[in-house]
């Protein structure tokens, strides 16, 4: 289960078993036993939330748009996908 990065207390990761086929891009955010799903294309939209309140579900969806980039190649060059 990579960790692309960490902020405020919040792991941002994929996992290594993304399915079969394997689903698209995407991200998963963990703190305090709680979990959301994020998906990165055609828009940063929520796949799923496990427990996060819609204000933190909002700073999640502009952290995850501030780093798209970064996730995305994280996910290709663990998958490795090219760009």
């Amino acid at each position: 289960m990579p960790v692309v990065f960490r902020h405020a207390g919040f792991r941002f990761l994929f996992y290594a078993n993304e399915g079969d086929p394997r689903e698209p891009p995407h991200i998963h955010v963990i703190k305090d036993g709680i979990d959301a799903k994020f998906w990165l294309f055609p828009d940063v939209a929520l796949a799923y939330n496990d427990g996060f309140n819609a204000k933190t579900l909002r700073e999640l969806v502009e952290i995850v748009r501030d780093n798209r980039r970064e996730i995305e190649s994280a996910w290709n060059d663990f998958f490795g996908e090219t760009d």
